[in-house]
């Protein structure tokens, strides 16, 4: 499990993108890139981590299932994940 910390940190920054996000979009369209450069950083998408939804991983994130590969796969066990059944030929 991740720190909560870091997790927070994650929730603030999308929050920050959330909200700079019709301005970035206006000011990239107009090529004024001091008025981008005078955003906050956290502003910028690139700074959002990809985190697992349940345990807060970042290495090893399966984007489709919004889960990291160890979540992934005891949750597929277990047959929580509809439609995902484990292969074997």
């Amino acid at each position: 499990m991740a720190k909560k910390c870091w997790i927070e940190r994650n929730k603030r920054k999308q929050r920050t993108v959330n909200k700079f996000k019709e301005l970035r979009r206006k000011l990239k369209e107009e090529k004024d890139y001091v008025g981008l450069s005078m955003l906050p950083r956290d502003a910028s998408p690139t700074r959002v981590v990809n985190r697992c939804e349940v345990t807060g991983r970042r290495r090893a994130y399966l984007r489709r299932f919004r889960l990291s590969r160890i979540t992934f796969r005891e949750m597929a066990s277990a047959g929580l994940i509809p439609g995902v059944t484990k292969s074997s030929w």
